[in-house]
């Protein structure tokens, strides 16, 4: 069972791009897009529930007076271009970014998921990657300023009471959820082509010019 369970998870890393996926690589992980989309989903739904319910959210540093023009899968492709992290870094970013919501209440909105995603995959970076740019640099790609990223990591720390230590089982755990929605999606995305629609947005190149509305 152990081994049969270390196979399923392998190419679980495979599927996902966990695997065999780097700067030389064409294309980039497919765990990127799922992760965007699993987002997507949660703020489209957290969103209607707060409008139809009389629960009000609860506003964080995190939060913006406004939602950012870059849409979650432009952000979570922009950061991973310039950042130059693992693709592991944004599972390990996600489980964070869970963790932290529960700790603090909060709903997962287009008015926070920026500089959540920023702040946790940095975080992640830090404490998984070899390698990794200091805080200015990170701000730049996320389009804030780095005093205020500087807060937004001691939030974040203090939010999951520094406990950054991610264990396999949890890893593979997410590993698999991902694995599980990516089939779901690749179904969806399918019967949109064979309809014959197609998405497209515009994108800068430059890591300097995003940033994220105040």
């Amino acid at each position: 069972m152990g081994t049969l369970a270390s196979e399923t998870d392998s190419l679980n890393y495979l599927r996902l791009g966990l695997k065999g996926s780097g700067k030389g690589n064409l294309g980039k992980p497919r765990v990127l897009s799922i992760l965007s989309m699993l987002l997507e989903s949660s703020v489209q739904e957290n969103e209607k529930f707060l409008e139809t319910s009389q629960v009000k959210d609860v506003v964080t540093i995190f939060h913006g007076s406004r939602a950012p023009s870059l849409s979650i899968q432009q952000y979570v492709d922009r950061i991973f271009k310039y950042a130059s992290c693992s693709p592991s870094c944004f599972v390990v970013a996600h489980i964070y970014m869970e963790k932290f919501i529960q700790c603090t209440d909060a709903c997962l909105t287009s008015f926070n998921v920026h500089r959540l995603l920023i702040t946790s995959v940095m975080v992640a970076a830090k404490f998984i990657d070899d390698s990794f740019f200091n805080n200015a640099y990170y701000a730049r790609v996320g389009g804030v300023s780095t005093a205020e990223l500087n807060k937004l990591e001691m939030k974040f720390l203090f939010g999951l009471g520094f406990r950054l230590h991610v264990n396999v089982q949890t890893f593979e755990s997410y590993c698999g959820s991902l694995e599980k929605e990516g089939n779901l999606t690749l179904q969806i995305e399918r019967s949109i082509q064979a309809c014959g629609i197609k998405e497209s947005w515009s994108t800068n190149d430059d890591p300097t010019s995003a940033q994220i509305a105040r």
